[in-house]
């Protein structure tokens, strides 16, 4: 099967897209990816070897735009969907599965415009527009948060699974606050950052590009030592670490620490689309997986509370959740569906 993997824009859509392709690379077929040059795209398979092409078009998007600039981001799209054409053609690709964000519009359309079957999987707890205006003409809808969907759970990197381990112990903490950082996470770390050393428990945090210099010297202030990363391709082994994390509630971050067994205590981001990072975490904390509070709220009593809570339990419990092999599942389903 030749299938295109398509969609981006963030780190949590293209982590799927890399699941994706170790799927589609472990049952025998070719994948390409077609993403924008805007985002995280590139950054993440410009150099990738592992899909046979990969192609980076000129798309932006379109939601948070307004006036002229929205209307030159459709063009943009516009252009890119005539381009996503021709490749699925040179390609000869059978079926096109998207991972979502701006990125994935002009090869979803042009799929559909070709009559090549498309396959969805929405990330998040709340649908995204394109995947809303694309989900009526799709040929599958995988979607973890729907307990009716045909293939239940998330698809994440293998090491997550290999590497998943029930928490006994308040060892190592971790804080992520998403590949751009987060500040008030950021500031609770440091906060706590005293406490936690005189507890003994080994600090990693990643604070993001932008406030990794500040962060940095407030430790130095403090004299803490600290794992500090400003970004870092090492996550898996960083979570593999930790007993408990402190976390926004990007999609793909809250199934990796859920199937490696890691307790979190969720700080959405606030000003998510659709609030989608809350409803994330809430669909965690209603199954009695994990916590859940919004900022502003008394951040640092919430935390010492959790630093208490029988971690055991709730990493059991993750591990109880958690799917196996849910890409594969979902490449195997795309080429069940097209014999």
């Amino acid at each position: 099967m030749k299938l295109c993997i398509t969609g981006g824009g963030t780190g949590g859509h293209l982590m799927i897209a890399e699941a994706l392709l170790e799927a589609a690379l472990l049952e025998g077929h070719e994948a390409i990816f077609i993403g924008s040059t805007h985002g995280q795209d590139k950054k993440y398979f410009e150099h990738n070897s592992l899909f046979s092409h990969v192609y980076f078009l000129d798309t932006t998007g379109v939601v948070n735009q307004r006036g002229l600039a929205k209307f030159g981001s459709l063009v943009k799209i516009f252009k890119a969907f005539l381009q996503a054409r021709k490749i699925l053609k040179q390609h000869k690709i059978e079926a096109i599965y998207s991972v979502g964000g701006f990125s994935a519009a002009p090869a979803s359309f042009a799929s559909l415009s070709q009559g090549l079957p498309l396959f969805i999987h929405e990330q998040n707890a709340v649908i995204g527009r394109l995947n809303s205006l694309l989900k009526p003409f799709v040929k599958g809808f995988i979607w973890a948060y729907d307990v009716h969907c045909p293939i239940q759970g998330y698809p994440v990197k293998d090491v997550f699974y290999k590497t998943a381990r029930v928490r006994d112990v308040l060892k190592t903490i971790i804080f992520l606050g998403g590949s751009h950082g987060a500040k008030a996470i950021n500031d609770l770390a440091l906060s706590l950052a005293k406490v936690l050393q005189k507890r003994g428990i080994t600090i990693i945090h990643q604070a993001g590009e932008h406030d990794f210099e500040r962060v940095k010297a407030a430790y130095e202030n403090l004299g803490v030592e600290v794992a500090l990363y400003a970004f870092t391709k090492e996550l898996p082994s960083l979570i593999m670490e930790a007993d408990l994390a402190v976390s926004r509630a990007g999609a793909s971050t809250l199934w990796e620490l859920t199937t490696n067994g890691c307790p979190a205590f969720y700080i959405p981001y606030p000003y998510a689309a659709g609030d989608h990072q809350f409803f994330n975490a809430r669909f965690i904390v209603e199954h009695n997986l994990g916590w859940c509070e919004r900022e502003g709220k008394d951040l640092q009593a919430k935390l010492l509370a959790v630093l208490d809570a029988n971690l055991q339990e709730k990493s059991r419990k993750l591990l109880a959740y958690s799917q196996k092999d849910v890409a594969q599942k979902m490449i195997q389903d795309v080429a069940e569906r097209l014999k």
